[in-house]
């Protein structure tokens, strides 16, 4: 069945554009439901394209970027197609994939870091009654305010994890493992030993934790360390087995991924934008402000694990028509350590 080269093509130019749709789809719905820009179907609205009556009623200004949120889905479909057609783009674009997934990892990981430890230093402090004494009564009451909390603490950390990420080449998840261990073992020995527990402290494991269970999964796909039966699999020939990849792939990794993008992001209430746009929490005692990030956890993993089943794809194809990549499908475990 992907004999030919045009069948190649096909599966090849899905595994890009999946990937792109996906990266643009999530870059408009942050842009439309936090910055109230039109988007999509907004702009399509405001045009004369739809036979719906537009609720909003846009300026000049949010309409220009309104195009331009329409124009990337129209790029996130053309550059593939630009991409098949250069003769040396299309073999390395295995590469760029495995690039992209990650780079988003690696801000992801570090933002993590970060925001656990700040926001853990600030809820143990608060519980303590020291905030006031440090920061003044006014700021110590702001920072009892998830919304407060999530845009003047969080947003800048997260901004320091992806420049930190542009700088620093590897992740390592071996220390975040190491770091929930040891959260795990404070919580053990300040409980018994000192009958002394918060519910920031258990707040802390499980965002990390959650944090490495997604985070690494893309890391896991390259290195091919998820679950599989391997009692027929292991009998297959190379060009078996990357027939096997490039069919579950596209049946299965990309549309679990597209799946969890959409249902979680299609608009203003679905589960992961309700959660994101209103700083939930959940509040027990003087908890961590950090559980409408853990929505934004599975946004990460999605579109991680998009651009590596498009890698797992692109790469499988190169074993059919026996030319193997170069050295740089491996920048994902270069990259993550």
């Amino acid at each position: 069945m992907l004999s030919s080269q045009f069948s190649r093509n096909i599966c090849h130019y899905i595994a890009l554009s999946s990937a792109f749709a996906a990266s643009a789809f999530i870059l408009n719905n942050f842009l439309t439901h936090i910055f109230a820009l039109p988007g999509l179907y907004g702009t399509l609205n405001a045009v004369g394209f739809s036979f719906d009556t537009p609720e909003d009623t846009y300026g000049g200004f949010a309409l220009f970027i309104g195009i331009f949120q329409s124009l990337t889905y129209v790029a996130a479909l053309v550059y593939p197609y630009m991409i098949l057609r250069s003769q040396s783009a299309a073999p390395r674009s295995s590469a760029l994939m495995n690039n992209a997934a990650a780079r988003i990892v690696s801000a992801a990981f570090w933002a993590v870091m970060l925001i656990g430890i700040v926001d853990a230093a600030i809820s143990f402090v608060r519980i303590e009654d020291m905030l006031p004494s440090i920061v003044g009564a006014d700021l110590a009451l702001s920072l009892g305010k998830p919304s407060f909390r999530g845009v003047y603490v969080h947003m800048p950390l997260l901004f320091a994890g992806i420049a930190i990420s542009f700088m620093r080449r590897g992740v390592d998840f071996i220390w975040l493992a190491s770091l929930i261990v040891f959260g795990e073992l404070l919580i053990v020995i300040t409980r018994f030993i000192f009958s002394y527990e918060q519910a920031f402290m258990g707040d802390l494991v499980r965002f990390w934790y959650a944090a490495l269970f997604l985070f690494a999964s893309a890391y896991t796909l390259v290195h091919d360390g998820h679950v599989r039966v391997d009692v027929i699999y292991a009998t297959f020939s190379d060009r078996a087995k990357a027939c096997t990849n490039i069919f579950g792939s596209l049946i299965l990794g990309l549309p679990l991924c597209w799946i969890v993008v959409a249902r979680g992001l299609w608009g203003p209430s679905s589960p992961f934008n309700l959660a994101l746009l209103n700083f939930e929490v959940t509040q027990q005692g003087f908890g961590m402000y950090v559980k409408y990030l853990m929505s934004g956890f599975l946004i990460i993993f999605a579109i991680s694990m998009l651009f590596q089943f498009a890698s797992v794809i692109i790469k499988e194809l190169n074993v059919l028509e026996n030319n193997r990549e170069p050295d740089e499908t491996g920048a994902l475990q270069e990259k993550v350590s």
